[in-house]
């Protein structure tokens, strides 16, 4: 239950709807109720049961005598209206059970009406807190999470809940209040035939339990199956030209049918026992009607007149205990999808209350420029078990171009990381004009950032909208001239619409060498202080590589850049070029100093050479 408490939580805002939806079920309730009494007049007129009607209006006289009283009020003014007249009367009475049943469905109708906005705004907020905070969790997170098991909670889980949780808030106040006016009737009808019922109730909660326990197990199955192969799916599209190209069609296909089939016998085993709830609670209310038959049907041949019924009440009592079946299997349903939701619940709360290292400081400081040097300061970091940088120490004066070069692991990606603040620094500090970065808002950091990366990360969006992502305010010259500067415009002022022309999705209308220009563009456009070019060149062909390279040097030009560069032609002119190995600095200097120490740089530079 505790799930389902936070589920709640989720519809305060919407208070105003609930507080009408409430309102609406008491009377739905009421009426509901009130409509199978009406049925007890129009029984004694038929029957030539009524009773003599009183001279005067009766008195209230307390609780203890009000079955007596709203018999003698009804029969009061029936007669009133009617004159005793037995056909007026019948048509009085079907005219009030019309009344009643009409305000019953208007009630009813209300009640939905509120409860849509109620359902869908949490439906919505819960949706968009997920994915809030799946936007703001660091990257660490993911890399042990699949991405189709993120898709399944914002999606499958949360539709879950829609289905599961949320029906219920309509059962919490109508089917418990239809259940509560039935059987105050049912007292006042036959307090003694009302206890007999009352024996069958915890009879029915007994049953409905047992069968219920494993629900939520079962359903948790189910949805972390979905999870797997949605992952697959989304594998499978993200790499489909390698899976064609070494003929691997079979085995996904495999996979991902081993996974389905799975989520086909878990569903099985979920949905039968599910399915049980209904059977399970008619056949226990058809053995609780049928007890009342034989006890009701003996007080009423009794003739005793203390405990006695007449036939039009006991065929009033039978309705009503009829009535309360279709409440208490909707109760039962809820029941059982209160544990299906909980695992759906269980599973969009991990996401939720997931903690976010990467948080900003309650007194976090705003970083609005960037004056003197980054400084890394004794900085160690580890993914998992080893460390991948070890004591790396580096400043970097404002407007310098540092170089970092070195082996496949030798930590070079890992600082683009740090400095970004991706991931946290294990041991150290890293500072920006003596500002300790994790005492910086993370968002006025990033303003002073702008990022190539060895993969050009595209959106399916227009070119124009590509490049404002982190300058929404920008004109469309701006754009032209961001694309000008990276070298893009030639090729973008050919497209059918320009920098209005969609590119696709991951930009794969583009080639390779026009899509990393348009990265480039993109930085340029933000205009940051900062550039961190990470491996930007190392997936172009030659040609590609030589535009894209000049578009990269006119970009840092009057710029602090930080190039991570695996082709070491490209960085040949930095002001400082720094080696890595195994986390470690082994030489630092410009190029041709490198080269004349004849080490680790000389030998990288030889290598590639022969290439």
């Amino acid at each position: 239950m505790s799930h389902f408490t936070n589920i709640l939580r989720y519809a305060k805002p919407y208070k105003k709807y609930a507080i009408g939806h409430i309102i609406s079920n008491v009377f739905y309730a009421l009426f509901s109720t009130l409509s199978f009494i009406a049925l007890m007049p129009m029984l004694d007129v038929i029957f030539d049961n009524a009773k003599q009607p009183p001279k005067s209006i009766p008195e209230f006289t307390g609780l203890n005598n009000i079955k007596g009283f709203a018999e003698d009020f009804l029969s009061f003014k029936m007669n009133e209206f009617t004159g005793g007249d037995k056909a007026k009367s019948l048509i009085f009475v079907i005219i009030l059970i019309v009344v009643m049943f009409l305000l019953k469905n208007i009630a009813g109708y209300l009640a939905n009406y509120f409860m849509v906005f109620l359902r869908n705004g949490v439906i919505r907020d819960i949706r968009n807190k997920v994915y809030k905070k799946t936007v703001e969790l660091p990257l660490s997170f993911f890399s042990e999470q699949k991405k189709g098991d993120i898709i399944a909670r914002v999606t499958g889980d949360v539709n879950d809940l829609q289905y599961s949780f949320l029906p219920v808030l309509e059962l919490i106040i109508r089917e418990p209040l239809t259940i509560l006016f039935t059987l105050a009737t049912m007292l006042l009808i036959s307090p003694q035939l009302t206890l007999f019922v009352f024996i069958f109730i915890p009879i029915m909660s007994f049953v409905i339990s047992r069968i219920g326990k494993s629900l939520k197990r079962k359903s948790g199955r189910v949805q972390k199956e979905q999870g797997v192969f949605l992952s697959t799916l989304e594998e499978t599209l993200t790499g489909l030209r390698i899976i064609k190209g070494f003929n691997a069609e079979g085995l996904f296909n495999s996979r991902f049918q081993e996974s389905t089939n799975r989520f086909y016998n878990f569903s099985n085993k979920l949905l039968n026992r599910q399915n049980l709830a209904s059977p399970t609670s008619e056949i226990l209310g058809i053995i609780m009607v049928s007890g009342i038959l034989w006890y009701g049907g003996n007080l009423v041949l009794s003739g005793n007149p203390g405990t006695a019924l007449d036939g039009s009440a006991f065929l009033v009592y039978m309705t009503l205990s009829y009535q309360i079946l279709t409440p208490a299997k909707a109760i039962t349903r809820g029941i059982y999808n209160i544990k299906k939701g909980g695992a759906a619940a269980e599973r969009i709360q991990e996401i939720i209350d997931s903690p976010n290292p990467i948080k900003d400081k309650p007194n976090a400081i705003e970083l609005k420029g960037f004056n003197s040097e980054i400084e890394f300061k004794n900085i160690s970091f580890k993914y998992q078990d080893e460390y991948v940088l070890k004591d790396f120490t580096l400043k970097i004066p404002k407007g310098q171009t540092v170089a970092l070069v070195g082996q496949s692991g030798s930590g070079k990606s890992t600082i683009a990381n740090l400095i970004t603040r991706f991931y946290h620094v294990n041991k150290g500090d890293i500072l920006i004009d003596n500002f300790n970065i994790n005492d910086l808002t993370t968002r006025s950091l990033r303003k002073q950032l702008g990022i190539v990366t060895q993969d050009a990360i595209l959106f399916n969006d227009s070119i124009s909208n590509n490049l404002k992502l982190g300058k929404l305010d920008a004109t469309d010259n701006d754009v032209i001239e961001a694309l000008k500067i990276a070298n893009a415009w030639e090729f973008v002022k050919n497209l059918p619409e320009g920098i209005h022309t969609n590119i696709g999705d991951a930009g794969g209308k583009l080639s390779g060498g026009q899509k990393q220009r348009l990265s480039i563009a993109r930085a340029v456009l933000k205009s940051p202080p900062i550039m961190i070019l990470d491996e930007a060149t190392s997936a172009l062909d030659t040609e590609s590589e030589r535009v894209v390279q000049v578009a990269l040097e006119n970009m840092m030009k009057n710029r602090t850049s930080i190039v991570i560069a695996h082709r070491l032609s490209t960085i040949q002119n930095a002001d400082n070029i720094v080696v890595l190995n195994k986390g470690e600095i082994v030489e630092q200097g410009k190029h041709d100093e490198l080269i004349t120490k004849k080490g680790v740089y000389k030998k990288l530079v030889d290598m590639q050479s022969f290439e």
